[in-house]
């Protein structure tokens, strides 16, 4: 089984739809540093605090912490071991305890060989993990936080974990009459709409569907911040805005804290089943 085989197996808690992308995120973090770095061995009590980065800023509200899964990826097929300082096993998920031995984690002798003997095989474990993982509005901005350098080794394979439909885009943009949601923009260029993105309630990665109750027509800045649980739509069709965000110019006020409680007039009303998954999963609450 190939190391991209291998990663897509990866025992994740899942319950009701709940994300749990924990290991994915060390991954792609590891990912990131053997592209810059090699194979060498990641010291827990350094990678802790970009970890839980990752997972607060990439991972659902109220995400448990990094020394979950830089234990437990060890207990997935070939891909990750950990060791103290003294050569032990892991001593556990305890953050305590791995500050303590010294434990470090690192990509099987097998996987490495294969990074080795494959470069693009990196490239294509990133886009899988990716894609079976977060929305395409999110892939950049992880990209980023990891340090990965999508155009350092070439792109050859995209996986996705079943077939889009072609002509969800066209549809939402359609059904809205080519309009933002949340704030109307409906710029064209030449005709044809520019910066507008056919967004899903519930992500794709997580068996949202390809309709119009699991749809938003949103511009690509209340995309990524509606993927990123900066806003989002209540059952009665309005939006909410985290307290969370923080932003104190008067553009960041009008297009952000100024959307809080608008109404929005779906062609066809969102599944409140969509609505509860980005809520819960999605969108930090108070």
């Amino acid at each position: 089984m190939s190391f991209v085989e291998r990663i897509m197996d990866i025992r994740m808690w899942q319950q009701n739809g709940r994300r749990a992308p924990h290991k994915p995120l060390l991954l792609l973090y590891a990912l990131a540093r053997f592209q810059r770095e090699g194979e060498g061995p990641i010291l827990y009590s350094t990678a802790e605090k970009e970890l839980a980065a990752l997972i607060r800023d990439f991972g659902p509200p109220r995400a448990a912490g990094p020394h979950y899964p830089f234990d437990r990826l060890a207990n997935d097929d070939d891909l990750w071991t950990v060791a103290t300082r003294d050569g032990l096993p892991s001593p556990g998920d305890s953050p305590v305890k791995l500050r303590a031995t010294g434990a470090t984690g690192r990509f099987t002798p097998s996987v490495v060989a294969e990074l080795r003997a494959r470069p693009e095989t990196l490239l294509e474990a990133v886009h899988a993990l990716l894609d079976a993982n977060f929305p395409e509005s999110l892939h950049e901005s992880i990209c980023d936080a990891v340090g990965l350098d999508l155009h350092r080794t070439p792109y050859v394979l995209r996986r996705a974990t079943r077939p889009r439909d072609p002509a969800f885009r066209r549809a939402v943009l359609n059904a809205y009459a080519h309009r933002c949601a949340f704030c109307d923009y409906e710029g064209r260029l030449a005709g044809v709409a520019v910066g507008l993105d056919a967004a899903h309630i519930r992500w794709f990665a997580f068996d949202g569907p390809d309709t119009l109750d699991n749809a938003l027509c949103l511009c690509s800045l209340h995309h990524v911040l509606f993927d990123k649980g900066v806003l989002t739509l209540t059952h009665d069709h309005r939006i909410s805005v985290t307290e969370a965000f923080a932003g104190d110019t008067p553009n960041t006020r009008a297009q952000v804290h100024a959307l809080a409680g608008h109404p929005v007039a779906p062609p066809r009303p969102p599944a409140p089943d969509h609505l509860t998954w980005h809520h819960t999963q999605v969108f930090h609450a108070a």
